[in-house]
C-alpha cells in the first residue's frame, strides 16, 4: 500500500527553504507512530532538509535524478517505478513524505492520506500539489492536543481513495 503523510497549514503550505516553518511535537509523534517499521520515501532536497539523517527503524528511500548520489545508508532510487516495485515486494506501508514534486508525482498511486492540518497561517515557498477531494473520503479526525510545546490547533485526518 501506497500513502501520503503531510503537515499543512490552512493554506496548503507544507515547507519552507526544504525544513518544516513550524515546530509541533504532536506532529513529529503522530509521523514517528504512522512509519515506524514502514517505508518512506522522499526527495533528495528534503533529506538533506533533514541533514542527511535516517529516522530510526525505518526504510528511507531517497528519489534523485542523480545516478551517484550518497544517501548515508539509505536507499537511492531513480523513478517512481522503482519505488513502486519496491513497494510491491514490501508487506508494509510505503510512506510518501515529500517535498511538494515528489507529492505530485506519486498522486496517482496513493491510496491512503495521513494529513495534520495545522489551523494557522505560516510563510513558506513549498506547497502540497492539488487534490481533487472527490476522489478520497474521510475515514478518521481527531483533534490534536494544544499545550505548551503544540501551540498550534490541529487535526490529524484520514483519507481513503474512493473505489
Amino acid at each position: 500500500m501506497i500513502a501520503a503523510i503531510w503537515a499543512q497549514d490552512e493554506n496548503g503550505l507544507i515547507g519552507k527553504e526544504e525544513v518544516l516553518p513550524w515546530h509541533l511535537p504532536n506532529d513529529l509523534q503522530f509521523f514517528k507512530q504512522m512509519t515506524e517499521n514502514n517505508v518512506i520515501v522522499m526527495g533528495r532536497k528534503t533529506f538533506e532538509g533533514m541533514g542527511k539523517h535516517l529516522l530510526p527503524n525505518r526504510q528511507t528511500i531517497v528519489l534523485t535524478s542523480d545516478q551517484n548520489y550518497d544517501a548515508n545508508g539509505a536507499l537511492v532510487m531513480h523513478s517512481v517505478e522503482e519505488v513502486l516495485a519496491f513497494s510491491n515486494e514490501f508487506e508494509g506501508i510505503t510512506f510518501i513524505t515529500g517535498g511538494g514534486e515528489i507529492y505530485k508525482n506519486f498522486l496517482p498511486h496513493i491510496d491512503v492520506l495521513y494529513r495534520t492540518l495545522i489551523k494557522a497561517k505560516f510563510e513558506g515557498d513549498t506547497y502540497f500539489p492539488y487534490l481533487d477531494w472527490e476522489e478520497w473520503n474521510i475515514v478518521s479526525t481527531s483533534e490534536g492536543e494544544v499545550d505548551d510545546k503544540n501551540i498550534y490547533p490541529h487535526d490529524f485526518e484520514t483519507y481513503q481513495r474512493n473505489a
